[in-house]
């Protein structure tokens, strides 16, 4: 039972929430800023103004990835930060602040990962027509131009969008999240389109200038469909349930990553549009379905699926007092390795972990530590699931903890902490929690800290972190 030898650990976070609003170095503004300023959107009226100064403490920060030896990390880049109205000028300051971050990583032995959008469309074309705008796609392959003339020399790990669930539904559909708009599905899917075609005009630009090979993928939100037996008919219905448009248009795997992976919208999806189906042409397929090198998932739960008789089965109720998060999403570490199985078994490429973890409200104890034992405990259980998919043959690729720091989650503002590190937000002081020390063993024996010896297993304790040096007491998790 071990992770390959060549398995990457490490940790993610995203521009908008942790670095400070672009627009406070002279940068741009991005539709996060303008929704943050409206009444009511964002819990106790936070927004990224601040949020954890990373624009200015990025060494601190990368100094604490060292600390907690991580192999690699994944950031994302501020569209706006770099080309303020979104097209034409760059703003060297801004660029130049990704180009000293990436600098410092590597000198630090930790392998950047970019994420090329993670949500903080730039202000300016928003007034032009945002994703709706057909030319939105080429604005995005520009910027990334931009981006992988500076930095491919260096960075050769690549993610194009995260979560278009995320900033397609919340934000065009439900209006939850940024820009706030509440759209017909007819224009939401022609959003949806046109962020298809980002992505993929995006891989192309990758792939024609970067100044080394370089690996690209995906991160969508990782919608994990799990078996509520391992009965071969609870199992079937679960990989049917995964990638069927019957139950959502938006929350659904084969809506996002058909497309991408297989050069095809799903037939259901198309019929049960009907006339608000994006319209599009076999060249704009072409250009979708880019050859990638893996595909990443962003998974925190499950849905439960029992067999019916029915195609997809039927989706059952989590059990009165199911574990859950700040979040209120249920625990359900097995989600993790069903999500892994079927998207390999259906789309035949490696996988990453692009995002995994838990909410909470964690807080600084008396002895000046933080006592997370909760999230120690979910991101086990987690693990050992994501290792069961990769001892049957599933290839892994790597594992991001989301987030090394506690940071601005959009819309709940700074309720939910999801950082391995505590963060003061008035003084900006760091604290890792003894899960950061934890996740630090797991890197350090690739994973088989996971497993207690059999005579820490005799003992009643099974599996330990040694979060300090100082003598302090381990923090002991029990599986």
């Amino acid at each position: 039972m071990s992770f390959p030898k060549d398995f990457v650990w490490g940790a993610a976070t995203a521009s908008y929430q942790i670095e400070g609003a672009a627009y406070k170095s002279g940068g741009g503004e991005s539709v996060w800023d303008m929704f943050c300023r409206r009444q009511g959107k964002v819990y106790d009226g936070g927004s990224g103004e601040f949020a954890c100064d990373h624009y200015h403490r990025y060494q601190e920060d990368v100094q604490l990835m060292s600390d907690l030896e991580l192999q690699a990390y994944r950031f994302s880049i501020s569209w706006p930060r770099v080309m303020p109205t979104g097209t034409g000028a760059i703003h060297q300051e801004g660029l130049g602040f990704y180009d000293k971050l990436v600098d410092e990583l590597l000198a630090k032995g930790i392998t950047p990962w970019a994420t090329l959008f993670h949500w903080d469309f730039p202000y300016d074309l928003y007034l032009r027509g945002g994703w709706l705008n057909p030319d939105s796609s080429h604005w995005f392959a520009d910027y990334t131009a931009v981006i992988v003339d500076k930095l491919s020399d260096r960075v050769k790990h690549w993610m194009t969008l995260n979560e278009p669930q995320c900033f397609i539904g919340l934000g065009h559909e439900s209006g939850n999240h940024a820009p706030g708009d509440k759209l017909g599905m007819r224009e939401v899917m022609a959003a949806a389109h046109n962020a298809n075609l980002a992505h993929g005009r995006a891989v192309q630009v990758i792939r024609a200038r970067s100044k080394q090979p370089s690996l690209i993928g995906y991160a969508p939100v990782g919608v994990g469909h799990v078996p509520e037996t391992e009965s071969a008919e609870d199992i079937e219905a679960a990989r049917q349930s995964m990638f069927t448009c019957k139950h959502s248009m938006i929350w659904n795997n084969a809506w996002w990553l058909d497309p991408l992976y297989l050069g095809h919208y799903p037939e259901d999806g198309l019929k049960q549009l009907g006339a608000d189906a994006p319209k599009f042409t076999q060249e704009e397929m072409d250009i979708i379905s880019q050859p990638l090198d893996f595909i990443g998932g962003n998974l925190y739960n499950g849905i439960q699926v029992r067999a019916n008789g029915e195609p997809g089965g039927e989706h059952i109720k989590h059990p009165q007092g199911t574990s859950r998060t700040m979040y209120h999403w249920p625990v359900t570490p097995r989600a993790l390795y069903w999500m892994t199985r079927f998207y390999y078994e259906r789309y035949k490429s490696p996988i990453v972990i692009t995002e995994n973890g838990m909410a909470s409200t964690d807080w600084v104890a008396l002895d000046g530590r933080v006592h997370d034992g909760p999230r120690i405990d979910f991101l086990h259980r987690y693990l050992l699931e994501l290792e069961r998919a990769t001892n049957e043959g599933i290839p892994t690729l790597a594992y991001f903890h989301w987030s090394l720091l506690d940071n601005f989650e959009w819309n709940e503002g700074y309720k939910l902490r999801f950082g391995l590190t505590y963060v003061d937000y008035a003084t900006q002081k760091r604290t890792p929690k003894d899960s950061a020390y934890w996740y630090r063993d797991v890197i350090r024996t690739n994973g088989t800290s996971l497993h207690p010896r059999m005579s820490d297993a005799e003992n009643g304790h099974h599996a330990s972190a040694n979060g300090h040096t100082n003598g302090s007491a381990k923090v002991v998790v029990t599986v």
